[in-house]
């Protein structure tokens, strides 16, 4: 199976999943397992949810991989903070040439965060998925995590 159709595959399971009775939190987990499971490059899949109350702060939700010391992220630090800061995607396909990047395991080579949007166009979270493989993340990355994406902040 080529990574079309397995993007492709991808996208019917998490479409099952969000359309599932679970609660959202077990929607995420759940969601966050499969990519895992099924990408071989995507070693660690979590979200960060913005925290409503606070001050522009992101919090670590549900995931999959290594614990991260990073369970709070300040707009505008690292890569999940810049992508809350420009509300667009962001790849980096080799986080030792990242200026602003917050590491959370000597593993990690590359790093792929999508913004979520709930249907009020807010931010309401992101998508982070790290690679222990350099530059791994194509075109049909971006196409596939987008829609993932839009699929997951419909649950908000």
């Amino acid at each position: 199976m080529d990574k079309s159709q397995q993007f492709t595959s991808l996208l019917d399971k998490v479409r099952k999943i969000v359309a599932g009775s679970d609660p959202r939190e077990q929607k995420l987990q759940d969601i966050c397992q499969l990519l895992e499971k099924e990408v071989l490059y995507y070693n660690w899949v979590g979200f960060y949810l913005v925290d409503l109350e606070g001050d522009q702060e992101l919090v670590l939700g549900p995931f999959v991989g290594e614990p991260t010391e990073h369970n709070l992220i300040s707009f505008g630090d690292g890569v999940c903070g810049q992508v809350a800061d420009a509300q667009e995607m962001l790849v980096v396909q080799d986080v030792s040439q990242e200026n602003n990047y917050l590491s959370c395991s000597p593993d990690v080579q590359s790093e792929i965060v999508v913004p979520l949007f709930n249907s009020e166009d807010e931010l309401i979270g992101e998508l982070d998925i790290d690679s222990h493989t350099k530059s791994p993340f194509t075109d049909e990355d971006r196409l596939f995590l987008d829609r993932v994406g839009e699929l997951v902040g419909g649950l908000f």
